[in-house]
């Protein structure tokens, strides 16, 4: 490329410097049109701020409002130059400066003072009212910035009305929830209360987490807006963990929405509850008692019966149900014929309709009812207004009561033919009754016996017969002492002051009374102490006479053993002694043996009344018992030519007892049936088992037992004549008895005699040798 030639070169500095130039100018003009826009834009914003400024000054005016800022603590007065005059002269100020009037609120109260520090120094907000001499400011501040806002505005007195902020803070004072709702529900404003039963820490908290104290209320204050009515409702909340009832009061507000009151109504619906449970339970109660009763309101209508009312009068539960009138109750009775029976119906109807008027207290009445029954009538005014009536069927008491003084009749005539002094004490220690017997026993007058009522005062009656007061304390123990221990039954005898002896006992009554009885028992004392030296007499003597029979029969049994020995000695002699001789001798040998075995039963019998005769007891075979007893006796019943018969059975079985005194029950019933038997005639000794006992029997053909005899048949020493064997019958009951048994007698005049012995089989252990007999 060639070199630029200098006219070149200055050529095309001419034209950068045009084009420089051109530059520049398109510069500055787009520079000066963008200034002329800037200037345009903060003319209109230095307008609408100057708009705004005197729309606020405008505003605050408009409200009577005086806008104060506070910078580095001096006032200035921002709008509002007639409020602040009024606000000055609230406070008694000439000149309405802003700073003075901070001042005179500062001074109201320490509170002010403290509020507005605390804005000034810290920001805070702050609501309050200052009372000055002539009225009242409302003092609202705020911080925005480094500048404190107070708005201050006088208070109207004549309104009465408080600033919103000060009747903000009147319902935030309220212990229970209350809000304002919009048309829909939703929440508008809330007090303290209810934010701390939300468990929120601000009303823009609450919003913000959509917290709601009871969807049911704000439904409630949401119909009472759109309906434009007020609204009420009782409904149970969940607060801090307890369950708590509020009633709700929802009033629609001008403008629109409702303001919703609470009211905490716990206790009143704890008190109702438990009213209610208390009226339940009394209705039950009454419901189970056997008395009628009805309540009737002060309308005079019945408002409660129980069953017993229904069920007395027979009146239908569906009519009852109507609640009808007192008087429409007595018309239905009357009817059915179920009142006492009057001559004017109206006017008693009317007596018993006027008892409502009767606040006085009432005496009860008794109506006897054409079925026979007899009811007590108690009228009493009812707490809650009206009256209540109680109908008790006392027919079956009266006729208690009429058996009752009956009884008490017949005790008290009974007590009175009692020859004993009787008395019967109640457990409080009054004398109930007493007998004749009594009041004549202590020589005191019945008079005096009912005047002096009590245990204490009858023993003043009487003392003067028994001194004893340990004694009359003793007593007094037994009547009222309440331990069961101490009213147990005693008696005993004492002596009076006359030493007559006086026999007492006490018992208690069921009825917790009791029963003291006095007797003179002197005489008997006396005849007893007679009949027992009697007794004594008597049993001396018959130990004398057992003494003397035993003497007498052990000395008759020598000469007597010399004389049989003697006889059989002689008989022995054989031919030597003449015919006749022998036959005296045989009749002297058996009178004498005759004698002996006579001798030997009042011995046996002096033992058996002296309970000293022991059997020796052994198994016994039956059928050799009765062969040695025909072996004995078959040779005289074959000289008197008496048939003798054993009619037993060799194995009718073995028995226990004594050989020896049965053999001797054999011997005297043999005896007696030999000598009632004649010649000829049969006697037949038989034995039999029967269910637990074995029968020995003595039969005979003779001449029999009369009847007037036969009676005392086994009494001892019955005469020979009489046809009776003496002591020998009476030996063998006794003897049978000693082993347990007993002795019958079947006979007919003139059809013989039956002796039958039933004894054990095994003899009873106190009928052997005491010191072998077992012990249980």
């Amino acid at each position: 490329m060639a070199p630029l030639s200098p006219s070149d070169l200055i050529l095309a500095a001419t034209a950068g410097a045009v084009s420089l130039a051109v530059c520049a100018t398109l510069w500055s003009v787009a520079q000066r049109r963008r200034h002329e826009e800037q200037m345009v834009a903060l003319k209109r914003q230095l307008r609408d701020a100057q708009t705004l400024t005197s729309a606020a000054q405008a505003s605050a005016e408009a409200f009577d409002s005086a806008l104060i800022a506070i910078d580095d603590g001096e006032a200035m007065l921002a709008s509002g130059i007639d409020s602040l005059i009024a606000c000055a002269a609230v406070f008694g100020i000439d000149r309405p400066e802003a700073q003075a009037v901070v001042n005179a609120v500062m001074r109201a109260e320490p509170d002010h003072a403290k509020r507005l520090r605390a804005l000034f120094d810290r920001g805070e907000p702050c609501a309050f009212e200052a009372r000055g001499p002539k009225g009242a400011v409302s003092v609202e501040g705020r911080a925005a910035g480094a500048i404190a806002w107070l708005r201050l505005t006088a208070l109207d007195e004549d309104e009465g009305l408080p600033t919103a902020a000060r009747f903000a803070a009147f319902l935030d004072a309220r212990r229970d929830p209350a809000w304002i709702a919009g048309g829909d529900g939703a929440l508008q404003w809330a007090n303290a209360a209810w934010l701390r039963a939300v468990g929120a820490a601000s009303f823009a908290d609450a919003v913000a987490r959509q917290l709601s104290f009871d969807r049911p209320a704000e439904a409630l204050a949401s119909e009472a807006a759109n309906l434009g009515k007020k609204r009420e409702a009782v409904r149970h909340v969940p607060i801090e963990g307890r369950r708590r009832a509020f009633k709700f009061i929802a009033d629609p507000l001008e403008g629109g929405g409702a303001g919703v009151w609470s009211i905490d109504v716990s206790e009143l619906e704890d008190t109702r509850e438990a009213f209610r449970k208390h009226v339940e339970a009394h209705d039950e109660t009454l419901n189970h008692i056997g008395d009628a009763v009805a309540i009737f309101s002060q309308q005079r209508r019945l408002s409660f019966h129980n069953t017993a009312f229904a069920e007395l009068w027979g009146l239908e539960p569906a009519w009852l149900a109507d609640r009808p009138t007192h008087s429409e109750i007595l018309d239905r009775l009357r009817q059915r014929r179920r009142l006492p029976e009057t001559v004017d119906y109206a006017k008693w109807k009317a007596s018993e309709l006027a008892h409502y008027e009767d606040i006085r207290p009432q005496a009860d009445d008794l109506w006897t009812l054409p079925d026979g029954r007899t009811l007590k009538v108690v009228r009493q005014p009812h707490p809650l207004g009206g009256m209540l009536v109680l109908y008790s069927d006392i027919t079956g008491e009266l006729r208690l009561k009429a058996q009752y003084n009956a009884l008490i009749q017949v005790q008290q005539a009974t007590l009175d033919k009692l020859t004993d002094a009787v008395s019967v004490f109640g457990s409080d220690g009054r004398l109930r009754l007493h007998n004749d017997a009594f009041a004549r026993f202590w020589n005191v007058n019945g008079a005096d016996l009912e005047a002096a009522g009590d245990f204490e005062r009858v023993v003043e009656l009487c003392q003067h017969r028994i001194h004893d007061l340990q004694f009359w304390r003793e007593l007094k123990g037994r009547v009222a002492d309440p331990d069961p221990q101490a009213r147990a039954p005693i008696s005993g005898e004492i002596k009076d002051s006359d030493s007559r002896i006086i026999a007492y006992q006490s018992r208690p009554l069921p009825d917790g009374a009791t029963l003291i009885a006095f007797s003179d028992i002197t005489d008997t004392r006396q005849l007893e102490q007679a009949l027992n030296d009697r007794s004594m007499a008597l049993a001396e003597a018959t130990r004398l006479k057992r003494d003397f029979v035993g003497n007498v029969s052990y000395e008759l049994r020598t000469p007597l053993t010399t004389i049989i020995g003697y006889s059989e000695l002689l008989e022995h002699m054989g031919e030597s002694m003449p015919e006749r001789a022998r036959a005296h001798l045989s009749s002297v040998r058996t009178a004498a043996s005759q004698l002996a075995r006579s001798i030997d039963d009042v011995l046996d019998m002096a033992q058996i009344d002296a309970d000293e005769m022991a059997l020796d007891v052994q198994d016994i075979r039956v059928y050799d018992l009765l062969a040695d007893a025909e072996a004995r006796w078959i040779e005289r019943a074959q000289g008197g030519k008496i048939t003798l018969d054993l009619s037993c059975d060799p194995a009718v079985g073995l028995i226990r007892g004594d050989a020896k005194r049965l053999g001797q029950v054999l011997d005297h019933l043999m005896e007696n049936a030999l000598l009632q038997t004649p010649q000829g005639g049969k006697v037949t000794l038989s034995a039999t088992r029967a269910v637990g006992e074995m029968r020995l029997q003595v039969a005979d053909t003779g001449r029999g037992i009369p009847f007037h005899v036969q009676a005392h048949i086994f009494d001892r020493f019955v005469d020979r004549d009489r046809g009776g064997p003496g002591l020998g019958l009476a030996l063998v009951k006794a003897l049978v008895e000693l082993h347990g048994g007993w002795v019958a007698l079947e006979s007919e005049p003139g059809a013989g005699a039956v002796f039958t012995c039933h004894l054990p089989e095994a003899v009873l252990s106190g009928a052997a040798q005491p010191e072998l007999a077992f012990k249980n």
